[in-house]
């Protein structure tokens, strides 16, 4: 087996992050390869607009203006080769505008774009093919914002395998920015399928930046030095085995429970998470610390890909607003709700006169008195709280109707009324996703560089995403009852946590700190359990899968997001504090196991 490591850093997880991430990797993180994620669902019709209006727009000008201004030389320099999803809806003019700043610098570098995965050209052909909505069957919608194919690692790899300095692509998966290096560097064939699922797991791990290295960790205040948080570096071995570390001199934290909370991040059944280029099965994965701030990982086993791509539509339904006010004093949160539905009221009856339909939806929080909790909510009573009203309609007047009606109630309602919240609210479009699949043999993917266009072949896969493996869990086994005393505490003094989102659909980690707590978990944190304790947001099913290799049980919630996204009217619409949520759920322990 090859001793060859190969050592990637991650400086963006979303279009957003920090911007001292790059020149911190680059300069002290002696990478190889730097890589960026910058796309979302919404991140992709944002840019779908941006081009509508510039035919030159349409990519994360962050990318080149921020990172690559003032990194390209030194990258040059150093040998750092870069792969990224900047390219967004617009990898060609991504890729031309790195072009431009590399000949400007002097510095002669060869830079890829990936392109294919923009399917809108193809829109009208899989309507009349009769394409479906992934979960509910529906038909492609008429007017599309975006439509884009997740592609995989393989165009990486031949980019890079002919010779590319910097690969820009457009929709990809995220963990593909570090398994097509992977694949490049110690030659993975397309059938490797377990070292796939090793690089791919590595993508997972440091996809989103600093989630691995300290930040969103459940034990926040073991977290040392947020203002200069060390961004993640892997050192991949051939086998697929990796480390996780930060570069030295860093904040942050890098330890089991970091790395397992992203392992788990918005993952569903470990058996079977799906990817372009293989199956992933993360189920037998081990998390062992190593040293300190570095941690290794392996175990990850993999199964031969499905024959279709995930493809993700985003289109604009109607309009939603957000407003806000602060109200403060005695009985502040019924005071808050009362204005809320005093306007709805109020606006409904302008609408009856004006012949407007009434709101799609609406929804008030009040923020400060634990809205989020539901019934499990522990600040009645409280003095001062952010009503926060949000709804949706079909036309935008309503809701400008109502932005300006909420404002008035500031004379009018409640005592304790003030702060604004910035001035009125203004409406904004909703846009939806809409998730299909498409055989892979409809898209055709090719590499330009160098002035020419290089198709990729990608093996077609086999079965059908419907014939994934699926695991729901080992038969319970509850630990023997014994009779020394026993008491109630918080899941938190258990378990780790960490929560995420994909689409409308969410998901919740819990991993075990100690073996031992294990059994407990898996006794008392069931599906049923959680699907009750978090009822006033959860309206689907909610599916639980274990991780025995990790000591970790992961929970599927199904339509727990009020849509998701820019879509769902909630203050969480991707479901981000969920998991501290169910960490307060009481367990019964034996004192025992305390350690009190």
């Amino acid at each position: 087996m090859s001793q060859k490591i190969v050592r990637i850093g991650c400086s963006s997880g979303f279009w957003g992050d920090s911007a001292i991430a790059a020149p911190q990797l680059v300069h002290g993180g002696d990478i190889h390869y730097l890589v960026a994620d910058y796309l979302a669902e919404i991140t992709m019709s944002i840019m779908a607009r941006a081009r509508a209006k510039d035919p030159g727009a349409g990519f994360a000008t962050d990318f080149v203006t921020v990172t690559m201004k003032r990194l390209l030389r030194d990258i040059a320099a150093r040998g750092i080769r870069v792969v990224t999803n900047a390219g967004g809806v617009n990898p060609t003019a991504c890729a031309e505008a790195i072009r431009a700043m590399a000949a400007e610098q002097g510095l002669a570098l060869r830079v890829a774009a990936v392109l294919g995965d923009d399917l809108m050209a193809l829109a009208e052909e899989l309507r009349r093919a009769g394409i479906a909505e992934m979960s509910s069957g529906a038909p492609l919608p008429e007017s599309l914002m975006s439509m884009n194919a997740y592609l995989g690692a393989i165009p990486i790899a031949q980019a890079l395998a002919a010779g590319a300095d910097i690969v820009i692509t457009g929709r990809c998966v995220d963990s593909a920015l570090v398994l097509g290096p992977l694949m490049h560097e110690f030659g993975w064939r397309s059938d490797d399928f377990d070292r796939l699922a090793a690089g791919s797991l590595a993508g997972h791990i440091i996809e989103c930046g600093a989630q691995c290295t300290g930040g969103l960790f459940t034990d926040w205040d073991q977290v040392p030095g947020w203002e200069n948080i060390g961004y993640p570096v892997i050192e991949c071995a051939a086998d697929g085995s990796f480390i996780v570390t930060k570069p030295p001199g860093t904040g942050g934290l890098v330890t089991r429970g970091t790395v397992a909370e992203q392992l788990l991040y918005e993952i569903g059944d470990p058996a079977a998470y799906i990817l372009p280029d293989v199956i992933c099965d993360f189920t037998a994965v081990t998390i062992e610390q190593v040293g300190e701030n570095r941690v290794r990982v392996a175990g990850a086993r993999g199964l031969p890909p499905t024959t279709s791509y995930k493809v993700c539509a985003t289109y604009m339904d109607g309009w939603r607003m957000s407003a806000q006010l602060t109200i403060g004093g005695i009985d502040a949160q019924a005071k808050a709700r009362r204005t809320a539905e005093a306007v709805l009221a109020r606006t409904r009856a302008m609408f009856r006169r004006m012949n407007l339909a009434d709101y799609r939806e609406t929804h008030i929080e009040t923020l400060g008195a634990e809205a989020m909790y539901g019934p499990h909510s522990r600040a009645l009573g409280t003095r001062e709280v952010v009503l926060r009203l949000a709804a949706s309609h079909a036309e935008r007047l309503p809701l400008e109707i109502m932005g300006r009606e909420l404002i008035s109630s500031g004379t009018s309602m409640s005592p304790g009324t003030t702060g604004g919240g910035g001035g009125r609210a203004r409406a904004q479009p909703v846009v939806r996703l809409y998730s299909c699949l498409v055989p892979k043999e409809r898209v055709a993917i090719h590499v330009e560089m160098d002035g020419a266009s290089r198709p990729v072949a990608v093996p077609p896969g086999v079965g059908t995403r419907e014939a994934a493996p699926v695991q729901a869990g080992a038969a319970d086994t509850p630990p023997a009852r014994t009779p020394e005393p026993r008491r109630f505490v918080p899941l938190v003094r258990l378990a780790w946590g960490r929560s995420g989102d994909k689409g409308n659909d969410s998901n919740i980690g819990i991993i075990a700190r100690q073996p031992q707590f294990l059994p407990l978990i898996r006794e008392q944190v069931t599906a049923e359990r959680v699907r009750d304790y978090m009822a006033h947001a959860v309206k689907g099913e909610v599916r639980r899968f274990d991780l025995p290799g990790i000591g970790a049980v992961n929970f599927l919630l199904r339509d727990a997001l009020g849509g998701g996204g820019i879509a769902s009217l909630r203050n969480d619409p991707q479901g981000k504090a969920f998991a501290q949520m169910l960490l307060d759920l009481p367990v019964e322990v034996p004192v025992s196991l305390l350690g009190d």
